[in-house]
């Protein structure tokens, strides 16, 4: 009964209440992700960036709502900030309680990680590939062929358990190309490859996160930026979940808040309020978007040819895949003033941590894997069905009940795998080290 009480229930936390806001913002973009999942599906020219959207006529209001889906369905920036929100989290445990700074805690968290994802991550796609082989894929193509749908895809077929596991496998195995795998195209939505990046830059954040005990924390500012540059001179991730953990450790170690609401020092006793830069920044990203959206969408990925070419050669990034997730400028700018302004606003940070964001926070990853599910089998198989002659009511109604499932489904998959997972890490843990 104990053992049962205790995968009921996840283990103590070492986020303290003074969290709550990066729970909460984990909670913003479970909203915007469901928004971007659905539209894409059901009414795709109205996604910034999507096939759809690119072949709508250039009227001004399919500008304004190009705009309006940089703000709040944006691809882009929902992947780019879970990247940053896991780097900023994920380092607390080493940084604070009782335990803080130990080489125990480090290998729990290391440890745990990978427990964590995994068996989620496994559930999801068994349960994904058993409901479309029990209802068939079908019904993806001729949905998206009847609504002229251009942006979305039949999901990959696995035929067998060996082409599971190896899926399952590869997502916490690649490190490059991260979209090229079956794991990925098998998942509906095909954005499964967002937990992979998360997943292999989490050790990037773990790696760099055990000087901070040792170092000056100038200096950690200073290596910090130079790491961020480099790692955007090359395209990799870790410019990101760097950034993450910088934020983290200006937050915990060195007042970056009240520094911050005291503004930046000009000359004596001249101030310049922080918001400005912050302001700034967030402006020229979201300007940036709006830019590459509905004014000169072909020069939208001219910035990535500036970088680096990792992976092939030692000259420019000019031979890059365009199917591939970027780390781009455009979304780095505008989370970064974003956080910027999380991290230092009182008001914003109270606004964050209200009850209903805290919750679809905690359960981010519950969502993430379900509404995908939901809303490419229920979802379009219900619109099929209506036969409305007005399609906003068809799509209003598919949009109730699918948001209604996926917070149902959710939950349910929260309580009887990530919860348990999450126990069962520390269990395992706890075992290895006796």
């Amino acid at each position: 009964m104990d053992t049962m009480k205790r995968f009921m229930s996840p283990p103590f936390s070492s986020h303290s209440a003074s969290n709550d806001y990066l729970v909460g913002v984990r909670g913003l973009f479970v909203i915007q992700s469901f928004l971007f999942i659905f539209l894409q599906v059901f009414a795709p020219s109205a996604v910034a960036h999507s096939a759809n959207a690119l072949h709508a006529p250039s009227s001004t209001f399919h500008k304004a709502l190009k705009f309006v889906s940089i703000i709040f369905w944006n691809d882009g920036i929902i992947y780019s900030s879970f990247l940053i929100i896991s780097a900023r989290t994920i380092c607390l445990p080493f940084m604070t309680g009782s335990n803080a700074g130990t080489k125990s805690s480090i290998a729990g968290s290391v440890f745990r990680r990978g427990l964590r994802l995994w068996f989620p991550v496994a559930v999801a796609l068994a349960i994904s590939t058993g409901v479309f082989h029990a209802i068939g894929y079908h019904h993806v193509d001729e949905f998206a062929q009847s609504t002229g749908n251009l942006s979305i895809l039949v999901p990959y077929k696995i035929d067998s358990a060996l082409i599971y596991f190896n899926s399952v496998f590869n997502l916490f195995w690649v490190t490059n190309k991260f979209s090229d795998q079956a794991g990925n195209y098998a998942f509906p939505g095909q954005m499964m490859w967002v937990i992979n990046v998360i997943y292999q830059q989490s050790f990037t954040v773990y790696m760099t996160m055990v000087i901070i005990p040792y170092t000056r924390k100038s200096w950690r500012v200073k290596a910090s930026f130079f790491f961020i540059l480099t790692a955007w001179w090359v395209q990799s991730w870790a410019w990101y979940s760097i950034t993450g953990l910088l934020l983290a450790d200006m937050s915990m170690n060195m007042d970056f808040k009240v520094k911050a609401q005291r503004g930046i020092k000009i000359y004596r006793s001249i101030r310049l309020p922080s918001y400005i830069p912050y302001t700034i920044i967030l402006a020229s990203g979201i300007v940036m978007q709006y830019l590459w959206a509905a004014w000169r969408p072909e020069y939208r990925d001219e910035e990535i040819a500036a970088h680096g070419g990792l992976y092939y050669t030692g000259g420019l990034n000019e031979d890059f895949d365009v199917k591939q997730p970027q780390a781009r400028d455009d979304n780095y700018l505008a989370l970064l003033g974003f956080f910027l302004f999380v991290e230092t606003s009182d008001l914003l940070q109270w606004a964050l941590a209200n009850p209903l964001f805290v919750y679809l926070g905690k359960r981010s990853l519950s969502y993430f894997l379900v509404q995908s599910i939901v809303i490419y089998t229920l979802g379009i198989k219900l619109y099929q069905m209506l036969h409305m002659a007005n399609n906003i009511t068809a799509v209003a109604v598919c949009f109730f009940v699918t948001l209604a499932a996926s917070a149902g489904g959710a939950e349910i998959f929260y309580r009887a795998i990530e919860v348990p997972s999450h126990v069962l890490s520390y269990m395992a843990f706890d075992w290895i080290r006796e």
